[in-house]
């Protein structure tokens, strides 16, 4: 039976298991496009913000005070005339845009996409690879402690804190768990080290022998959810 090849792989990972920098490093090695920081590039693009002002709603949720409010709002009875979704930008449109964002490069294909709810806006899609990056919590306290000195005393704390942040996003966007094992095909321990999970992507994705020159003409064409 054939199967469908892959060209793209998305990267869901626990803060500070360095998974965006496994996901860099196999992109380079496959010569493919890294979708990382550039999603909420794309996303104030279009929206005609700054870069800056995009990030702040990277991955995170609205305020409790602010959803109450915009439910007023957008209510017949109480809306603010002339006023309309896409005048407004907040942790809901960004979701959309970024949204939208991974489905065109999958589309494209021969791309890396690091987290922001990727393997479950293209669950079900043929060509596609879930990956989780997880780590233990010494080595991610040690990351945490390298990487922010000044915290180290919270680090703990912080780390389960960015966590819970990505699975409400993932919860109130897809109704999905964010850490549930049935969203990915590979769960990898970054423990094992960069080199040793590339190989395991490429030899799960029959990408081991890939040629970065190889051209996505034989792409397979994803249908929106």
């Amino acid at each position: 039976m054939a199967h469908t090849p892959i060209r793209v792989i998305t990267v869901e990972r626990e803060y500070g298991s360095r998974g965006g920098e496994f996901a860099h490093d196999l992109a380079t090695q496959l010569g493919w496009r890294l979708l990382d920081s550039e999603l909420p590039c794309a996303a104030a693009r279009i929206a005609g913000i700054s870069p800056e002002l995009a990030a702040k709603y990277d991955e995170r949720l609205d305020p409790w005070y602010y959803r109450y409010g915009k439910i007023f709002w957008q209510d017949q009875v109480y809306s603010m005339p002339g006023l309309s979704d896409d005048q407004v930008f907040d942790s809901d449109r960004m979701l959309k845009l970024i949204r939208q964002e991974i489905l065109n490069a999958a589309e494209k294909g021969n791309c890396v996409i690091v987290g922001r709810g990727a393997a479950c806006a293209l669950a079900g899609q043929p060509g596609c690879f879930h990956v989780f990056v997880y780590a233990t919590p010494s080595a991610k306290r040690d990351w945490f402690v390298h990487a922010f000195p000044k915290q180290a005393q919270h680090a703990d704390q912080l780390l389960a804190a960015f966590d819970k942040r990505r699975a409400a996003v993932i919860r109130k966007s897809y109704q999905q768990e964010w850490c549930s094992r049935s969203l990915y095909h590979m769960l990898l321990n970054s423990c094992m080290g960069t080199d040793a999970m590339i190989a395991a992507v490429q030899n799960a994705t029959d990408l081991a022998s890939f040629c970065p020159e190889e051209t996505a003409a034989g792409s397979p064409t994803f249908n929106q959810p």
